[in-house]
């Protein structure tokens, strides 16, 4: 290449590695550049790895394969990592799996770093040995010796409530997803605080994030007389909400009419149910866009400041103004 170019091995080695401004003439670097693409050069990715002591590969793991959010995430990581040269595995980690298991012989000699969504930090201890730089999405920013990137859940969770109390309704159900994480924790703590009116009765009960958990976990108390059941579910998930709106049409409950039903996530499923959800879009790709860049950032020295996204209420048919009760003023 160099002969090919007519300049010394030197200069196609700086202007290849990126590093000839101010030391080769700029002439020259193009002289280098179109002699690489008329001999269909291609630089040694492992070569270079080897050298700079990086893998390019950053591991992002998740709960579940099969969400919409997971995958908008994956999406986002991967879309900004691609424009550095970084490749993303995904590795799902089950929230009963303790400790996750190492993916390989050894992580730290196979990644550069990981991303974990929705987890806590020991969870995937195992993943990082340790010494891996670390960004936790949806997590507790008290995670230490981690970059931390978090929707701002608890607001979402208070404009939902703003949205049942405008529309009238004084008696609320939670139903909660039956996950010990933070971002469940911080969703019913901020339910709590903004419905702690004393004229607004405010329930909870919780479930496995599965359709027919939910159905079953609220029957009971859908199955109440009108004037003790609640007026309104606000749901953890779309999925939970989906239960819900199954449970209401065995029992004959019309929704929006006779019960409003809101749900967490805006996945497809939301717009697929009859009527569809009132529910928080949640800014997926973004999440795992900002995740990404901030694990670049530890690798490149830096400590990236906290991210926290907002989320929006997407209003649709499944909410409606509550339903007056007998003997109600």
């Amino acid at each position: 290449m160099a002969r090919a170019a007519g300049v010394s091995q030197a200069a196609v080695s700086l202007v290849l590695g990126d590093k000839w401004p101010g030391r080769v003439a700029p002439a020259t670097a193009e002289r280098v550049r179109a002699a690489a693409r008329d001999l269909g050069y291609r630089p040694n990715l492992a070569a270079r790895n080897l050298r700079l002591g990086r893998t390019r590969t950053a591991l992002l793991a998740v709960p579940v394969l099969n969400s919409d959010f997971f995958a908008g995430v994956h999406a986002g990581a991967a879309r900004v990592a691609a424009r550095h040269g970084f490749g993303v595995v995904l590795y799902p980690v089950p929230a009963d799996a303790g400790s996750a298991p190492d993916p390989f012989a050894s992580a730290r000699a196979a990644l550069d770093g990981v991303i974990a969504s929705s987890m806590a930090p020991d969870a995937v201890a195992a993943l990082r040995g340790g010494e891996l730089p670390l960004v936790m999405l949806d997590s507790d920013p008290a995670a230490h010796g981690a970059a931390v990137v978090n929707l701002d859940v608890g607001d979402g969770v208070r404009q939902v409530a703003r949205h049942l109390l405008a529309l009238g309704h004084r008696d609320v159900l939670h139903l909660g997803a039956d996950v010990d994480s933070w971002t469940f924790r911080v969703r019913a703590g901020a339910l709590a605080e903004a419905l702690r009116d004393g004229s607004v009765t405010h329930r909870r009960v919780t479930a496995p994030l599965r359709v027919d958990a939910a159905r079953d976990a609220v029957a009971d108390v859908l199955g109440l007389p009108a004037a003790e059941r609640p007026t309104a579910v606000l749901c953890d998930s779309d999925v939970l909400a989906a239960g819900v709106l199954k449970t209401a049409r065995r029992l004959g409950l019309r929704v929006p009419e006779d019960l409003s039903v809101t749900g967490f996530d805006d996945l497809s499923l939301a717009t697929a149910v009859e009527p569809e959800l009132t529910t928080l879009r949640l800014p997926a790709e973004d999440v795992g866009a900002h995740g990404m860049r901030a694990l670049l950032a530890l690798l490149d020295g830096e400590q990236p400041p906290p991210v926290t996204l907002p989320v929006e209420l997407v209003s649709r048919g499944s909410t409606a103004t509550a339903p007056a009760r007998r003997g109600a003023p």
